[in-house]
């Protein structure tokens, strides 16, 4: 549904940009035709300016996350810029299968991963890591979260789907990585479960583990239980055993523009892992979080950052290639 729903925006604004353009081009007004089509197609970049300049104005005052700086800030914003667009514009609407699970039969005794998106998106946004783990020949399988809006208990079972797959074909419990609300629920499918051992080692990227201060302004019912001390948040938080947080590594950004204040996207008793300068999307293709999984299931191979650009559209794949090497970490 997130694939329909994002290609018919994709194309909307494409559309409308390119319809405004000939317009005005017609009528001979060639700067208003240029000017408007512009607007159209960048006015996402405003939005990302009002999310990072509300971020600014409610990061953490305490000393256990330092401050982002004016600089930290506006390059995070600008990673965003670069990223968001390869996401939700081209690889979610329209590279959903691009690259399907890997469920080797000769997997056994081989740990696999499975990967759990966050907030409007689908598996999709995995694809660098996908592709990675495929060469490397690591078993996985990335969940799409259905339905898009719906409560977030009901994406347990996609995840225990997940998990029983890559149990069937390894014989081992799966490390799972989950960005953003993906940790949700992984966090509401772990409280469910029976089994403990269900899960080697959860790692989670910009979770809102506390909430975010953002999701005020959300009204869909999973927007409304990612708000700071929302019922669902604290009736999550006690019916979790509080050694669970050991299996979890979370990684967190004091330039993450969705989930802020940063310390809400860790957990006590969790190994926080603070990624200076990174915005939230952009955090999810890391090299330092593609390199911790690596460790967990005992390998060494690069990171995602170049993987990124093996689906994407040929004309972004040389400005996309220079600008992840300049990318913090």
């Amino acid at each position: 549904m997130i694939a329909n729903i994002q290609r018919l925006i994709t194309l909307g604004l494409l559309s409308s940009a390119l319809a405004w353009a000939l317009y005005f081009w017609q009528r001979g007004e060639v700067v208003w035709a240029w000017v408007g089509a512009l607007m159209l197609v960048f006015g996402y970049t405003i939005f990302l300016a009002l999310e990072f300049a509300l971020l600014a104005f409610r990061q953490d005052s305490s000393s256990r996350v330092p401050r982002a700086s004016r600089a930290q800030l506006i390059r995070a914003w600008w990673g965003e810029i670069l990223t968001a667009p390869l996401v939700f514009c081209w690889r979610q609407p329209f590279r959903a299968s691009a690259v399907p699970n890997h469920l080797p039969v000769h997997a056994a005794g081989r740990r696999g991963v499975v990967l759990v998106h966050g907030f409007f998106c689908n598996r999709a946004l995995w694809n660098p890591w996908m592709v990675k783990l495929r060469a490397s020949d690591t078993p996985f399988v990335a969940v799409s979260l259905e339905p898009p809006f719906g409560s977030i208990d009901t994406y347990t079972n996609a995840i225990d789907d997940a998990v029983t797959q890559i149990k069937s074909v390894t014989g081992l419990a799966p490390i799972i990585v989950a960005h953003s609300m993906g940790g949700l629920a992984v966090r509401a499918w772990l409280a469910k479960t029976v089994d403990d051992a269900s899960v080697h080692h959860v790692i989670t990227i910009g979770t809102p583990h506390h909430g975010t201060w953002l999701a005020r302004f959300g009204q869909t019912r999973n927007a409304r239980q990612m708000r700071i001390q929302s019922p669902w948040l604290l009736r999550l938080a006690a019916i979790e055993p509080p050694s669970s947080y050991t299996k979890f590594t979370c990684f967190f950004s004091h330039c993450d523009n969705i989930v802020f204040p940063a310390s809400t996207a860790t957990l006590t008793g969790a190994a926080n892992r603070h990624v200076p300068g990174a915005a939230h999307v952009q955090l999810a293709f890391h090299g330092e979080i593609f390199t911790e999984m690596q460790h967990r299931l005992g390998q060494s191979t690069e990171s995602p950052q170049h993987a990124e650009l093996a689906d994407a559209p040929p004309a972004l794949k040389s400005n996309r290639f220079l600008e992840s090497t300049k990318r913090p970490g």
